[in-house]
């Protein structure tokens, strides 16, 4: 599989949310989070991508280093955690909003690492514990079903490419 460009919007170690301003061209801070959370890996999109929320679709980019927003990266793609998103408790349109997973091509500590198979099992609840308590912070529900090998997520990208 050839790697993929991605734009980073918020950083590891970031307690902002940073948000991609198409029509400006600018990183905007779209909120704080809670004191002692932080974002655990570098957040970002794929562009040229739409996914069902009308968004570019999400990547999480797994590395031993911190980049900044507006960051370009190639990455390669190693699987997806496919997650549905409702807006607010009660709600029942549920909206798929996978978020990629990805590793950029000069990382040394993951270079090993092709699949999301090869990840420790504690990284992974950790990541998707993070994105449920993130969208409880907003009265949002996000409900992980199921995760993708690297070939299907590839294939989930390019059907999803604008």
């Amino acid at each position: 599989m050839k790697p993929i460009d991605v734009i980073i919007e918020t950083p590891k170690g970031s307690n902002l949310k940073y948000a991609y301003e198409p029509d400006s061209g600018f990183f905007k801070i779209k909120k704080a989070l809670p004191a002692g959370m932080a974002f655990p890996y570098d957040f970002g999109f794929i562009p040229g991508t739409k996914g069902e929320d009308g968004d570019p679709l999400d990547i999480v980019v797994i590395s031993e280093f911190t980049n900044f927003p507006g960051c370009k990266m190639e990455c390669r793609l190693i699987g997806t955690i496919m997650a549905k998103q409702s807006e607010g408790k009660g709600k029942q349109a549920r909206l798929r909003n996978d978020r990629l997973l990805g590793i950029p091509l000069p990382s040394v500590v993951f270079e090993k690492v092709h699949s999301i198979k090869n990840l420790p099992q504690k990284m992974l609840e950790e990541l998707q514990a993070f994105f449920i308590q993130y969208n409880q912070m907003e009265n949002k529900i996000f409900t992980v079903t199921g995760l993708l090998p690297p070939q299907q997520s590839y294939k989930l990208l390019t059907t999803l490419m604008e």
